[in-house]
């Protein structure tokens, strides 16, 4: 017999999602207020507008269109590259005999435990030297790879079942086959899960891109544009909450479109 959920649950339920949303709504709200009334508190229905969202498209002191391109570009070369070298890393770690493939994992677990604030300055300076400050290189190249995902990626295939490995190779297929054809195509929530966390950490990444792309302002990514309005027009809260809001957008979009894989790749690894 099924049991019963308490009422409480959907009280607390019901109230943290109120709490969640409160803010998101409210910065809705005032990306639709003139600027002359961002600070009223309540603005009359007659008085909201798009004006904002059409500032950051046509006015000549906003490049939101350079940032938003920008973003773009640097997520799907971060995302795919991503997916090609932590996949195969994952897999090769899983399902290959290589001579110190045990120390070399190790090596990537130690790397996850080492915050990320202490390699910036000495990541920043071989960057520099390379003469990657600045430009396209820089914001993609680094990050095209991630030790937690290979981590995943191992887990992901080394629950696969070994006989479905041990056939293929009766079949004649070989490493690439057997990768392609028989643990790749398996390997979708896997693929999904990549892509939302990748995405999602890439269009939101602030730290990196402020540092590389100083004195760059043609290579400004979304957010690093974003931050730059609070100093140039302080106290335009409607423009920039509506390019935070714009800049969510994509994000609902890739979970929307992979969240069932997502889904289900959670629940397979709870079922592990």
């Amino acid at each position: 017999m099924q049991k019963r959920i308490s009422p409480a649950f959907y009280v607390v339920a019901i109230g943290y999602s109120l709490i969640a949303l409160v803010p998101f709504l409210w910065s809705i709200y005032t990306s639709f207020k003139p600027t002359s009334m961002v600070y009223h508190t309540w603005v009359p229905l007659k008085d909201l507008s798009f004006g904002s969202y059409k500032y950051l498209f046509t006015s000549p002191q906003v490049a939101f269109v350079q940032w938003l391109l920008n973003s773009i570009i640097v997520a799907i070369i971060v995302t795919v590259g991503n997916l090609i070298v932590n996949t195969l890393a994952g897999y090769a770690f899983a399902r290959l005999k290589l001579p110190g493939k045990g120390p070399l994992f190790l090596v990537f677990l130690a790397v996850m435990m080492i915050p990320g604030q202490v390699i910036m300055v000495p990541m920043y300076m071989l960057l520099g030297h390379l003469g990657w400050i600045g430009n396209y290189s820089g914001l993609t190249i680094p990050f095209l790879m991630s030790p937690f995902m290979i981590f995943l990626a191992r887990q992901f295939f080394l629950g696969m079942p070994k006989e479905l490995e041990e056939a293929a190779r009766v079949d004649g297929l070989g490493t690439w086959g057997i990768f392609l054809k028989i643990f790749l195509p398996m390997a979708r929530p896997l693929m999904a899960t990549q892509i939302i966390f990748t995405f999602q950490g890439n269009w939101n990444s602030l730290m990196w891109p402020s540092l590389l792309t100083t004195g760059s302002p043609n290579v400004y990514t979304l957010p690093v544009g974003l931050n730059s309005l609070y100093g140039q027009y302080n106290g335009y809260w409607n423009n920039i909450l509506a390019g935070v809001l714009l800049l969510t957008i994509p994000m609902i979009i890739i979970f929307f479109i992979f969240q069932r894989q997502f889904v289900q790749g959670m629940a397979t690894s709870g079922i592990k």
